[in-house]
């Protein structure tokens, strides 16, 4: 109970424990929802057991991004249904999906039929969804003035999630397809029914003081989480590790995960010692002279009032028919815009191209010929965590420092997937390493950027809809550019091989595939040019809002030393 005692003993300026212990739950959460970017690890053991050629395999990892279609339920629900009940169905509907795909590829049970495999990679897909929605809505209202930061941290552990499962696997089961489904199955349902208990919506910060006190915080998740994927990326190098090596790693692993929790026990701690001080505080400040009592609480009002003014995601109920872009839509006012548009072909350029090379890197492995893509898959998942961790962070710096609007970082990671799908298409020794080192920086800056962009330009009261909405980018992306473009021409290269499947090999296989992609991304990086131009005025405003508030805070302190 001593957590849930903590804000009756703290003072309004101070965050609770709890309120961070629900932060370090959501990671958890995170770490494990990428499951549904793991296909590649298990996707020719389908291939084999129900002799599948390319094309159909794509389209059953289509089927998986499909569910995320319906992620639009959850982005309803989460306007209705506590966070814990959000967590659970999720939870629930994995342990379901993936848990049927573990009794097909264990062959405990003879292969299902191909419609039926769709519907449980669909369920699988669309858990996610849950998870996601569950923790990002909830995290960013609970800490809306540091979006950027706390969208890179989420999505980070989520770019993780694939490496941490790839490599969990790999130490303690030698890569093997079935247990690898019972990790994802298993692990992401035991980590949300710990997050129902701890997460919750919490009061935002309210002072400048609360949001530097909370910014200082965000660096040392930043570090934790550096250090998390400096550790991976580094057993990903190292050749043929022995049992009880990946035995130590596995368990160190574990517990670099745990130290966040390092946070909420810190502040616990902190507070835990001034209930006594806060009250000879207040008993301090009844002596002082009526006068002054009533001047600085006339100030304090005033300044709450200006900073209610000039808070940019405060803002009430719109009595005008459109609102402004950065003021709260409802979701027929977010469609009706042009930014809302161009937001979301963007999106899909950047989000699409990249999911289809991680659906098929498999196939783009054995075409290359690597026999083994797990370091790929691996490659892709830790730089995507750079990716949305670093962009998640400096975006919102320049927002503070300059009021730089935050597309234009999209727009950057365009133009590099750009180069990342030309060397891709070059085949070179080494290609596949570069090409996805850059694919998975781009693909990392598109989640984690898309994220708070969507709050600020659309408010957060319907965010988990307008969130959900985006995402549907995800299948229509992996439909578009995995299901048809590579499936398509990959089968059109393809020779057919015994038992009605077909095989590739290859630079040809996918050089098409990945110019079409480059192009893609070249209208992509048009679109978030021109929403940065659109949106420049409201990231003025930001800028001007948050200048103001860092301005007011030295002229407190002055004011506390005279006092």
């Amino acid at each position: 109970m001593g957590f849930f005692q903590l804000s009756s003993y703290s003072s309004k300026s101070s965050v609770t424990a709890l309120k961070w212990l629900g932060f370090v739950a959501a990671i958890w959460v995170q770490a494990i929802s990428g499951n549904n970017y793991t296909f590649s690890n298990y996707s020719d053991a389908l291939k084999s057991l129900m002799n599948l050629t390319q094309l159909e395999l794509n389209n059953l990892s289509v089927a998986k991004d499909v569910g995320k279609a319906f992620g639009l339920l959850a982005g309803f629900a989460s306007d209705k249904l506590p966070t814990w009940v959000i967590l659970l169905i999720g939870s629930v509907e994995g342990l379901v999906g993936y848990g049927a795909q573990w009794l097909v590829v264990s062959e405990t049970i003879k292969p299902l039929s191909y419609w039926q495999m769709c519907i449980f990679l669909c369920m699988g897909g669309n858990s996610t969804t849950w998870m996601n929605t569950a923790v990002l809505v909830t995290c960013i209202r609970n800490f809306r003035r540091n979006r950027g930061p706390v969208s890179g941290i989420l999505k980070g552990y989520v770019g993780l999630s694939t490496a941490i499962f790839t490599d969990v696997c790999a130490a303690l089961f030698y890569d093997d397809a079935a247990s690898f489904l019972v990790m994802l199955a298993v692990v992401p349902f035991a980590v949300c029914l710990i997050a129902a208990v701890f997460l919750h919506e919490s009061p935002p910060a309210s002072t400048s003081s609360e949001e530097k006190e909370e910014t200082q915080f965000f660096w040392v998740f930043n570090a934790v989480a550096v250090v998390v994927a400096v550790y991976l990326l580094a057993y990903d190098f190292i050749p043929s590790p022995s049992a009880v090596f990946s035995e130590a790693f596995s368990a160190i692993l574990m517990v670099l995960l745990a130290s966040p929790l390092g946070v909420p026990v810190y502040i616990y701690f902190k507070n835990r010692s001034r209930p006594g001080s806060d009250v000879e505080g207040q008993v301090g400040e009844n002596t002082e002279p009526l006068l002054v009592t009533a001047a600085k609480e006339g100030e304090e009002k005033a300044e709450e009032v200006a900073a209610v003014a000039v808070e940019e995601e405060e803002v009430v109920e719109v009595k005008r028919g459109q609102p402004l872009i950065g003021e709260e839509h409802t979701i027929v006012e977010a469609l009706k815009t042009i930014d809302f548009w161009v937001l979301f072909v963007s999106f899909l350029c950047g989000v699409g191209t990249g999911l289809a090379v991680q659906n098929n890197m498999g196939q783009i492995g054995l075409a290359l010929g690597y026999s083994d893509v797990s370091i790929f898959v691996s490659l892709i998942s830790i730089w995507g965590f750079f990716g949305r961790i670093v962009s998640g962070t400096v975006s919102e710096y320049f927002i503070k420092k300059a009021g730089t609007p935050r597309p234009l970082w999209n727009a950057a990671a365009q133009i590099l997937m750009v180069f990342g799908f030309v060397i891709l298409a070059l085949a070179l020794p080494g290609s596949l390493y570069i090409g996805s080192i850059l694919v998975g920086i781009c693909y990392g800056i598109r989640i984690a950027i898309s994220v708070p962009t969507a709050s600020e330009l659309f408010g957060l009261k319907y965010y988990g809809l307008i969130y959900n909405i985006l995402i549907l980018n995800l299948p229509l992306g992996s439909f578009l550019f995995s299901g048809l473009l590579a499936g398509i021409l990959y089968d059109m290269e393809a020779i057919p091989t015994a038992g009605g499947g077909n095989t590739c090999v290859g630079a040809h296989c996918y050089r098409t595939t990945f110019v079409v992609m480059a192009v893609a991304c070249i209208i992509g990086f048009g679109l978030d040019i021109l929403l940065s131009i659109r949106t420049k005025a409201v990231y003025t405003k930001i800028y001007a809002s948050k200048k103001s508030k860092k301005s007011s805070a030295p002229s407190n302190g002055r004011r506390q030393m005279l006092n």
